[in-house]
């Protein structure tokens, strides 16, 4: 073995990427240096909100912009090839990590979790944890109506399940299209669907939710986020989790703007807020449990070879699949 390949970027897209932007090279397989390891990817997560990254500079993204000949990162599974001495990894042990997008990659050891036995390993290249995270964030209670924007992408498709196995009495989500409303509602615990057809969100969810709603984890924005507010009761919380409808603008990169009647959130003491990971979480292993009982699915589209990666990222973006779409190396 002396080549490998991986996905880099080849010119900066000036809407949204398709595959001519991306190409896939062979490289010298990497050698780890003092505290690192080699690691042969199983499996890599593709994401929509990769397109910030492919934009530029965006102030306060946590992650670096990704410039014409960079590799691609995103979340992977891989197999311990080489591990350093005294790092307590054996060859052959699965980890993640966060060097997808190529067949091998050398990480920091400290950057490089072992996978154990609680959760299939594809779990770990879903939003799993950032589900749980928002619905936790959101303290969701019994019987509380919970409202999820993108309610059939990676976040979504497991933050309806969750909210249900929390105890919300009525569960709603947001999508594109009839096909994925309806695996929302026979799969992924989903009472009622508001469709992004041209009829304003806001009307659609009153209609579903004459009584409001109690908690939102929001991946969209815009105008998915504006009905959430709209609709919030009393002491309702919202989560926001990301910003698609303007990370998916065809046109330009833009942040999706709401306008926010704070009087209003005011005299009904409606929290908004970021999501965080900084607190400690159980979410593995109430995950875990879950799907040990057979309670929690993973959703996921599985896409066959490093080469089909771009075409993978490009109809992610366009909406076309469900759930967690990940590539196999």
């Amino acid at each position: 073995m002396t080549d490998t390949r991986e996905v880099r970027l080849r010119s900066v897209p000036q809407g949204l990427p398709g595959p001519e932007h991306f190409e896939v090279v062979r490289v010298p397989v990497p050698e780890p240096g003092p505290g690192e390891v080699l690691v042969r990817n199983r499996a890599f997560h593709v994401f929509a909100g990769l397109r910030t990254l492919l934009a530029g500079d965006v102030p306060d993204t946590p992650l670096p912009p990704i410039r014409p000949g960079d590799t691609l990162s995103g979340s992977a599974v891989g197999e311990v090839l080489a591990p350093p001495p005294g790092s307590g990894l054996a060859r052959g042990a699965l980890v993640t990590h966060w060097l997808g997008w190529r067949e091998h990659a050398v990480v920091p050891v400290d950057q490089v979790a072992p996978l154990d036995d609680v959760l299939p390993p594809v779990a770990h290249l879903t939003q799993a944890r950032t589900a749980y995270e928002a619905l936790r964030q959101g303290r969701v209670a019994p019987g509380e109506t919970v409202f999820v924007s993108g309610g059939a992408g990676s976040v979504g498709s497991m933050a309806g399940q969750m909210a249900r196995l929390l105890g919300a009495g009525r569960v709603i989500g947001s999508t594109s299209s009839a096909e994925k409303a309806a695996r929302m509602v026979a799969e992924l615990g989903y009472d009622d669907v508001v469709l992004r057809d041209g009829t304003p969100p806001a009307a659609q969810l009153e209609q579903v939710a004459p009584d409001g709603i109690d908690v939102m984890v929001d991946n969209v924005g815009g105008e998915q986020l504006a009905a959430g507010l709209a609709a919030a009761r009393t002491g309702a919380r919202i989560v926001l989790v990301g910003a698609l409808s303007g990370q998916l603008d065809p046109d330009a990169l833009r942040n999706p703007t709401v306008a926010l009647d704070s009087f209003r959130l005011v005299l009904r003491q409606i929290t908004v807020q970021g999501l965080s990971h900084a607190q400690p979480s159980d979410w593995a292993a109430r995950v875990g449990e879950w799907a040990a009982r057979g309670q929690l699915a993973f959703p996921h589209v599985r896409i066959p070879g490093i080469d089909r990666a771009p075409a993978a990222l490009a109809d992610t973006m366009a909406g076309r699949y469900a759930g967690t779409v990940v590539v196999e190396v």
